[in-house]
C-alpha cells in the first residue's frame, strides 16, 4: 500500500492520527530533553521526535489533498496582534539569528559550561522556528501556528524562568534548584513516609539541589538522593503544558469552558505524576537493593521511570482530552465524495446500523457517541436527549 493510500485511510480519523503523533513526539522530547543515565535512548527520541512530525505533516494535514489555509484560530490571532497584523513576520528569520547568536553568547561568557544544555537545546529549536517560519505555505498554516507557539510556550516555561532566578540571585553560573526545594522534595517525602519510608530533606554540601536521606531496608546505611532541576521532571511538565496550549490555541476560536478545565486538570496531574516518580524511584531503592546490587536497581528506576510514567500518563491524558473536547472550531471543509444517506450533524458522517443513532426534536440526527460530545443541538440549540441508543437511524420512532 503506497504512502498516498496510506493517507487517503487516515483522514476520517484525523484526531486518532494527531494523538499517534503527539504520543511519538512527547516521547522522542522526553528521551532528548531529558536522557536517561548510562543509556543512548536519546539515539531513539530523534526519530520518534522526526515520525510524529512526519504523521501530522503527511497524515493529519496533508499537501495533497489541496488543503486551504487554516480558518483564523486563537494562535492565528494571537500572532497576527503580535507581528502588527503580518508585518514584522520578515523579521523572524532576524529574530531567530539573535536567539542563536545570544544563546552561543551566554555559555561562552556567562554560563559556568559552554557545552549545550537542555534549555540550549530549546533556545536553539525556537531559533529554528522562527528562521523558518516565513517560508512554510500557507495550506500549511494550522502547523506553522502551532510549533511556533508551542516552542515559545517551551521557552516561557523552561527558560526564562531558570535566566530570571539566576538573575535574581546574581550568579549566572549556579544552578537554581528553586522548583525541587518548593514543590517536589517536600511532597516527596510527605508521600514517603505516609507508606512508611523515613526520610529527611535538607541541604546538601557543594549543591544548590535538596537531598532526600532514608535508609533501605537491605543496605543498613543511610543514602542520599540529590533531586535536582534535571531529575525534577519539570521538562516533561513543560513539554506538556506547552503542547496543551498550542493545541487549544490553534484549534479553536473561543474554547469552551471545559478546555480550561481540562488544562487546569492537565497541569494537575502532570504535576502529581513528577511527585509519583520520585516516589518510585525510592520505593525501588528502598525494597529491592541491597549492599551487593551498590543502588543499581535504584539507578535503573531513575533512568526509566520517569519517560514511561510520563509516556503512558500522556498517552491516557489525551485520549481522554480528544474523547470528551468538544469540535474543533478551526477545522476547513475538506473536499471528497459527497456523502450520501443519513448524516450525523457533529460528525458529518453517515448514521449506519452499526453505529448507533439518535434524533433531535427538531430531525437533526447524530452518533450517539457524538452526541454526548456537545451541550445543544447545532440546528436547534436545544439540549440533545438520547432515549434509544440501539434504534437505526432510519426509524421514525427514533428520537
Amino acid at each position: 500500500m503506497g504512502i498516498m493510500r496510506w493517507v487517503a485511510v487516515s483522514q476520517p480519523h484525523r484526531r486518532a492520527m494527531i494523538l499517534v503523533a503527539l504520543i511519538m513526539t512527547f516521547a522522542g522530547l522526553a528521551l532528548v530533553l531529558n536522557q536517561p543515565e548510562r543509556t543512548s535512548l536519546a539515539w531513539v527520541g530523534i526519530p520518534l521526535v522526526v515520525g510524529g512530525a512526519a504523521i501530522l505533516v503527511g497524515f493529519a494535514w496533508p499537501a495533497g489533498t489541496g488543503l486551504p489555509e487554516a480558518p483564523p484560530s486563537l494562535a492565528s490571532s494571537l500572532i497576527r496582534r503580535a507581528t502588527w497584523d503580518g508585518r514584522l513576520v520578515r523579521l523572524f528569520p532576524v529574530i531567530g539569528v539573535m536567539i542563536l547568536c545570544a544563546d552561543l553568547l551566554y555559555n561562552l561568557k556567562l554560563s559556568a559550561s559552554p557545552g549545550l544544555q537542555t534549555e540550549d537545546t530549546i533556545a536553539i529549536l525556537a531559533a529554528g522556528v522562527f528562521i523558518v517560519y516565513g517560508f512554510v505555505p500557507p495550506s500549511f498554516s494550522r502547523e506553522r501556528d502551532f510549533v511556533l507557539t508551542f516552542v515559545v510556550a517551551l521557552n516561557a516555561i523552561l527558560v526564562v524562568p531558570l535566566l530570571l532566578a539566576r538573575a535574581w540571585e546574581a550568579n549566572f553560573e549556579r544552578s537554581v534548584d528553586f522548583y525541587s526545594w518548593v514543590a517536589l522534595a517536600p511532597q516527596t517525602g510527605a508521600v514517603l513516609r505516609l507508606v512508611g519510608v523515613q526520610n529527611t530533606i535538607h541541604p546538601v554540601t557543594g549543591a544548590t539541589a535538596p537531598g532526600l536521606t532514608f535508609t533501605p531496608l537491605h543496605v543498613g546505611v543511610q543514602v542520599t538522593v540529590v533531586i535536582t532541576t534535571a531529575c525534577s521532571g519539570i521538562y516533561s511538565f513543560g513539554i506538556f503544558a506547552s503542547a496543551f496550549v498550542a493545541f487549544v490555541l490553534t484549534e479553536f476560536q473561543r474554547p469552551a469552558r471545559r478546555v480550561w478545565l481540562l488544562l487546569g486538570l492537565g497541569m494537575v496531574t502532570a504535576y502529581v505524576a513528577n511527585v509519583l516518580r520520585m516516589v518510585i524511584i525510592v520505593l525501588v531503592g528502598y525494597y529491592t537493593d541491597s549492599s551487593t546490587t551498590d543502588l543499581q536497581n535504584m539507578l535503573i528506576a531513575h533512568s526509566y521511570a520517569g519517560w514511561l510514567i510520563f509516556l503512558g500518563w500522556i498517552a491516557l491524558f489525551w485520549a481522554v482530552l480528544f474523547r470528551l473536547l468538544p469540535p474543533s472550531t478551526t477545522t476547513p471543509e475538506r473536499p471528497g465524495p459527497k456523502k450520501r444517506g443519513v448524516l450525523c450533524g457533529v460528525c458529518g458522517y453517515t448514521l449506519t446500523p452499526a453505529l448507533p443513532g439518535s434524533r433531535c426534536v427538531c430531525g437533526m440526527f447524530y452518533h450517539v457517541a457524538c452526541a454526548s460530545t456537545v451541550e445543544e443541538c447545532r440546528r436547534c440549540h436545544g439540549p440533545i436527549r438520547v432515549r434509544n441508543a440501539t434504534a437505526k437511524p432510519q426509524d421514525p420512532e427514533m428520537s
